[in-house]
C-alpha cells in the first residue's frame, strides 16, 4: 500500500492517490470528512480553519460504499483558490506585474530558504505553497482509510495532546479507548488531563498576545494490534523504524519516542524491559509496557504507544530577522497566516500518519486482494498466536 499527495497551500486542491487497499473493504465518504473535520479544529488554530471545510470528493476507487481493489483517488477542493486564482493560477502572465506577489524574504524555520537554493526559485513562494502544513489535510484523508480498514479489523487508534508549551498532561493510564477517544473530542486541546487542558490554554492565549507561538508533545495510543507484525531481519522492515519515520516527516515534527522514550536512558536494564506472562486466554503478554508495545522493530501485542515532538510555528507576527535573497538587506521575516499553537491538530495528523504504517504493515503480512480474505487471515493468525 502506497499513497502520492498532490497540491499546493492556495492552489485549486488537494489530491490523494491511495493504491493497495484491498477489494470490498466498506468506506464511506462521511469518516474520511469526519478525520478532515478533527484536523481543523483546536484552540490556537488561525483564520485559515475558518475559510477552508475540508470536504472530500472520492473520484476513483470506490463503488456503492465499497472499495474495488483499484488505486483510490481523493480531492479536497481549496476553497480560498478563488481568491489566489491570479496568483497561483497556471497560465502564463502577459508581462510582469506584482499580481504574483513574489516572496523574496525567506522565513527562519520554513523550509523557504532551503528549497529555493535546491530548486534555483527566485521567487519563495513556489517553495512555501507545497511545503505548507495545508498538505497534511491530504495526508489525514489517507490516513482516514487506513484508520478504516484498521477498526474493521479490530484495531483502534487515538491521538492526544501530552503537552504544549510547557504544560504536562498528567500520566493517565486506566483508560478504556473509548474514554480515550472521548475525552481527547471534547477538550478544545485535544489533552486527556482536564487541569492541564486550562493551563495550556492559558499558556496558547499569553503566546499569541506576545505574537509568538508554541510546540508540544502528541501521543498515539493503538489497541488491538497483534504481536509479531513488522520483522528484524531488515533495518528497512522494522515497523517502529517506519513509523518514527512517518511522524518526524509531519511538519514541524523533532523527535520520536516509543513507550518511556527518552527515560529508559536514565534507568537500568531491569527497570525498562517489560516481562513476559502467559495466561490461558492471553496467550503471551507483557507485566508492563514501557518499551510501548514494540520488541525487536516488531509489535508485542501490547498497546502501541508512540510520542512525537512538535516545534512551535516558525510563521511568527512578531517575526524574527531574515536577508532578503534580491537585495541580500536584512529583513523582518514575511508574515503570513499563521497559528498560536497547532499542536491539537497535529495530534490528529499524528494519529492517521501512524495509521497508515500500522495498515501498511499488515497488509504487507497477509494476504490481502479481497477484504474477507484478509480477515479470516488475521483471524487465523490471532489464535495461531494465542495458542503457540
Amino acid at each position: 500500500m502506497r499513497y502520492l499527495t498532490s497540491g499546493e497551500s492556495h492552489g485549486k486542491q488537494l489530491t490523494t492517490i491511495i493504491e493497495g487497499i484491498p477489494a470490498q473493504m466498506p468506506l464511506l465518504r462521511e469518516d474520511i470528512n469526519a478525520s478532515l473535520l478533527r484536523r481543523q479544529k483546536g484552540y490556537g488554530r488561525g483564520k485559515r480553519m475558518q475559510i477552508e471545510k475540508d470536504l472530500v470528493e472520492i473520484t476513483s476507487g470506490v463503488r456503492h460504499g465499497y472499495t474495488l481493489g483499484s488505486p483510490i483517488t481523493l480531492v479536497i477542493h481549496n476553497d480560498d483558490y478563488k481568491h489566489w486564482t491570479d496568483i497561483m493560477g497556471e497560465d502564463p502572465l502577459v508581462e510582469d506585474s506584482d499580481i504574483r506577489r513574489v516572496v523574496t524574504r525567506p522565513r527562519p524555520g520554513h523550509a523557504d530558504l532551503n528549497g529555493a537554493l535546491k530548486y534555483g526559485h527566485r521567487d519563495m513562494r513556489n517553495v512555501l505553497e507545497r511545503s505548507s502544513a495545508r498538505e497534511t489535510a491530504a495526508r489525514v484523508a489517507a490516513g482516514a482509510i487506513a484508520k478504516t480498514l484498521l477498526r474493521e479489523l479490530g484495531i483502534e487508534v487515538c491521538g492526544y495532546v501530552k503537552e504544549i508549551g510547557g504544560v504536562q498532561a498528567r500520566e493517565i493510564t486506566e483508560l478504556s479507548m473509548n474514554e480515550r477517544q472521548g475525552i481527547a473530542e471534547r477538550s478544545p486541546v485535544r489533552t486527556l488531563d482536564e487541569l492541564a487542558a486550562q493551563q495550556m490554554m492559558e499558556a496558547i492565549d499569553n503566546a499569541k498576545k506576545n505574537g509568538d507561538s508554541l510546540g508540544g508533545v502528541t501521543e498515539v495510543y493503538v489497541e488491538g494490534m497483534p504481536a509479531g507484525i513488522g520483522s528484524y531481519v531488515q533495518y528497512d522492515r522494522k515497523l517502529d523504524s517506519r513509523i518514527a519515520g512517518a511522524v518526524v516527516s509531519i511538519n514541524a515534527y523533532k523527535g520520536v519516542e516509543f513507550g518511556i522514550g527518552f527515560e529508559a536512558a536514565r534507568k537500568q536494564g531491569s527497570d525498562v524491559q517489560d516481562e513476559i506472562a502467559w495466561d490461558q486466554s492471553r496467550g503471551y503478554y507483557r507485566k508492563t509496557n514501557r518499551l510501548g508495545g514494540f520488541e525487536g522493530g516488531m509489535t508485542t501485542g501490547m498497546p502501541i504507544v508512540v510520542k512525537g515532538v512538535m516545534k512551535p510555528i516558525p510563521t511568527l507576527m512578531k517575526p524574527l530577522k531574515s536577508v532578503d535573497i534580491k537585495t541580500k538587506e536584512t529583513f523582518h521575516a514575511s508574515v503570513e497566516r499563521s497559528d498560536a499553537c497547532a499542536v491539537p491538530a497535529a495530534a490528529v495528523v499524528m494519529e492517521h500518519v501512524v495509521a497508515f504504517e500500522l495498515a501498511k504493515a499488515i497488509l504487507e503480512q497477509f494476504p490481502s486482494d479481497q477484504f474477507s480474505t484478509l480477515q479470516t487471515a488475521i483471524t487465523q493468525y490471532r489464535d495461531e498466536i494465542r495458542s503457540f
